[in-house]
């Protein structure tokens, strides 16, 4: 079990495929010059796979999102979500993507055993998205989503973040459009996890900001109390439900106190926060001896994360005045 001083118990594990991605959205990266990790300190597929058996034979992990960076850029990634599935107790698992590639793989992720995806998409208008994202691929990622939908990976989930001045007028639409699409749609604050460091916490569009818009159009009704468990995002039934919008409020409503998630990156480190500023090495343990000895074992490396959870801070500090921006970004972290 990987549990905290505070008594929050990690079920649920994100794994970072790669830090690269084929997409450059101005809240995250740079057009350009962006160091990325060199390819012998990418975990291997067979490294992957080992850590996320440990964590569900030996840590409790009951839930497994890969993510990136992009993780449909990973060439293996199929293969991973097949073994992975065959893993017992089966996790459930799922993939944050931008859809750009989904086209021509949801099919195959499906029948290797995926549950489901998220995919971001930020705006309806062709050129809104190249200007935030700085490419022109917004007709595949509407494919993309259609893919996903149509190969049973769902609830397909779209995630939304909304920047002033180019998208912040769209909610309403960007609602009415998941809704007729049975997509559910999530509005992300911007958080301070751009390679950048350009984030500023008097500009963001927030959540008070987002349900505003929204109720110009749609009644909302939040999900009944005890609904809404570790996860991050608040939800609201709109217009008498079926269909439910969240948002993730990381910044104005933080939910720390219910987190359950533990996060590994693309080249083995562990982290107990997206905001966190120090990680814990597992790479150096799978490599350091061969399985069954004692620096490389299944039991010295559950031991190894265990420690590192123990150590997980209350919260991420975003509402101190003095936090400061995790030196990765979020395409280095995992999303």
């Amino acid at each position: 079990m990987l549990i905290d001083t505070y008594g929050r118990v990690a079920t649920d594990l994100r794994v970072s495929l790669t830090d690269r991605c084929n997409l450059r959205c101005t809240y995250c990266m740079p057009e350009e010059g962006l160091q990325w990790l060199a390819k012998p300190d990418l975990l291997t597929d067979d490294e992957i796979v080992r850590l996320v058996r440990i964590a569900v034979t030996r840590l409790g992990i009951t839930e497994v999102r890969f993510t990136g960076g992009e993780p449909l850029l990973r060439p293996g990634l199929v293969g991973i979500v097949e073994r992975c599935a065959q893993l017992e107790p089966h996790p459930k698992m799922s993939l944050t993507t931008n859809g750009i590639g989904l086209k021509r793989t949801a099919s195959a992720l499906k029948a290797a055993g995926l549950d489901r995806v998220n995919v971001s998409l930020d705006t309806l208008r062709p050129d809104v998205f190249k200007t935030l994202t700085r490419r022109d691929r917004h007709k595949d990622v509407l494919e993309g989503l259609e893919a996903a939908r149509d190969a049973g990976l769902t609830p397909v989930k779209v995630n939304t973040v909304l920047m002033p001045g180019l998208n912040d007028d769209e909610a309403p639409d960007l609602l009415a459009w998941a809704v007729e699409n049975a997509y559910e749609l999530r509005f992300i604050e911007q958080m301070p996890l751009d390679a950048q460091h350009g984030w500023k916490r008097d500009g963001m569009i927030t959540a008070g900001d987002i349900l505003q818009s929204l109720r110009t159009r749609f009644e909302l009704t939040e999900e009944a109390s005890g609904e809404r468990g570790s996860a991050p995002a608040e939800r609201w039934l709109v217009d008498g439900g079926p269909h439910r919008v969240g948002v993730i409020a990381s910044v104005t409503r933080p939910f720390c106190s219910a987190c359950d998630r533990t996060r590994l990156t693309a080249d083995g480190q562990v982290r107990t926060c997206l905001f966190a500023t120090e990680e814990t090495d597992l790479r150096g343990a799978l490599r350091a001896a061969p399985e069954g000895s004692t620096g490389g074992s299944d039991e010295a490396i559950a031991r190894i994360w265990k420690q590192a959870m123990w150590g997980k801070k209350a919260g991420s500090g975003l509402d101190d005045p003095s936090f400061l921006q995790p030196d990765r970004p979020m395409s280095a972290i995992g999303g």
